[in-house]
């Protein structure tokens, strides 16, 4: 079975910020104390907007469903009332679940492979340049073990839902509408 992830959206009512953070963090622990769950994370906005992409990460469906069924949820959610706005929830499975657009489709294979890239060239460089030298005495198998359970948990629930966000544009960009001034902008945010 393939881990299934729910992404939820959720727009900061007026004033309530710090209560709304609180909630968030208080689901998250929740989440955590059940079965099959993977992890989660929270995207802030762009400036400018008010709205927090929610992630939560199960090991299958059954596992996400038993926990959105549950009592605990249910209550924490009641507990959340008054402090967000326009809620929608999405949910997908598998590596197609990062690059899914609103309409359902998937961009190429290279383009995920680009984004991806993207997101684990800075993470491994930064690690090695953290951690490197300290880990660089352990035995080939301990050094990766504990590289991967380092970078995995930071690629998964934040690095790479941030850059598959900030290309959006060119990931879902149809064939032949990618122009020049396209990803001149792309380059530019990027940049920024």
């Amino acid at each position: 079975m393939s881990p299934v992830t729910l992404m939820v959206a959720r727009r900061v009512a007026r004033g309530r910020y710090p209560d709304f953070m609180a909630w968030l963090d208080e689901g998250r622990e929740l989440a955590a104390d059940f079965r099959g769950y993977l992890g989660s994370g929270v995207l802030a906005p762009p400036p400018g907007d008010d709205e927090y992409q929610i992630i939560f990460r199960f090991g299958d469906a059954e596992t996400l469903d038993a926990w959105e069924h549950s009592a605990s949820r249910r209550s924490w959610l009641a507990r959340g009332e008054g402090l967000y706005l326009a809620p929608h929830e999405h949910r997908a499975t598998g590596l197609d679940s990062w690059f899914r657009a609103a309409g359902g489709q998937t961009p190429p294979r290279w383009k995920q492979a680009v984004a991806i890239w993207l997101a684990f060239f800075p993470v491994s460089l930064g690690h090695q340049l953290l951690f490197g030298e300290a880990l660089a005495s352990l035995p080939l198998v301990l050094r990766v073990l504990a590289t991967t359970l380092m970078l995995t948990p930071v690629m998964v629930f934040l690095f790479i839902p941030l850059v598959t966000r900030w290309l959006a544009p060119w990931l879902n960009a149809r064939p032949g509408r990618t122009g020049t001034g396209r990803l001149a902008r792309l380059w530019h945010q990027l940049r920024a």
